[in-house]
């Protein structure tokens, strides 16, 4: 069984800066992208970045542009965001997530179990 296991989560102030990591344990993923997501108290988990291994492309969410930034090592499978300028309201639990992303479709197949992060003001 492929779990994605994140890390790198914790509080910091607003403005400080976090790295988060995610990679699978097990088998390598047969999946073309990695990404982001986040889900905050009451709210709806969200996305936030994608990463495709086919040419690096990379897409984010309009609230962490120009903060935040995704990389990938597609030898080891795995997925890091930088994640830089943090606001208070960026405080969630963040999601790694594999998944398959072509032409109609985008899908996301193995989810790690999510790392905290909160940003106090």
């Amino acid at each position: 069984q492929v779990r994605l296991v994140e890390s790198g989560g914790g509080l910091v102030q607003a403005g400080g800066s976090l790295r988060l990591s995610c990679a699978p344990s097990g088998r390598t993923l047969s999946r073309n992208a990695m990404g982001w997501f986040r889900q905050a108290p009451g709210k709806e988990r969200e996305f936030v970045a994608v990463i495709t291994w086919s040419g690096g492309s990379t897409d984010y969410a309009d609230s962490v542009k120009g903060r935040f930034t995704i990389s990938g090592d597609i030898a080891k499978n795995s997925v890091y965001l930088q994640m830089n300028s943090l606001k208070p309201e960026d405080t969630a639990v963040y999601y790694c997530a594999a998944g398959l992303i072509a032409t109609g479709v985008r899908r996301w197949d193995y989810w790690g179990q999510g790392t905290q992060v909160t940003v106090s003001s």
